[in-house]
């Protein structure tokens, strides 16, 4: 008798987007949407976009001080959002 593994929606929703290939641009659209929570409202209100393509999180900022400031800390952002995120899914920070 052959022994079945029963698995969670959640498993297998997980198990399919890898499958397809899905789950990176899922995740990367989710550090789009957690940029101004794990960054705080201050950040949030000076920044005017922020997107993600291939790994790269670009954020356009409308304060050159603010620029300066996160660009000192910009590995630290990358391991703030992977850890936000649950994977690596950001490889390198540009502010504009």
């Amino acid at each position: 008798m052959r022994r079945q593994r029963f698995m969670s929606m959640g498993e297998i929703m997980v198990d399919y987007l890898r499958e397809t290939g899905l789950e990176k641009p899922l995740l990367e659209r989710k550090v789009v949407e957690l940029w101004s929570e794990v960054m705080g409202t201050t950040v949030a209100r000076l920044t005017r976009s922020v997107e993600v393509e291939q790994g790269v999180l670009r954020v356009r900022l409308s304060s050159a001080a603010l620029r300066s400031q996160l660009f000192e800390m910009r590995f630290e952002l990358v391991k703030k959002m992977n850890e936000a995120v649950g994977d690596d899914v950001i490889r390198d920070v540009r502010l504009l």
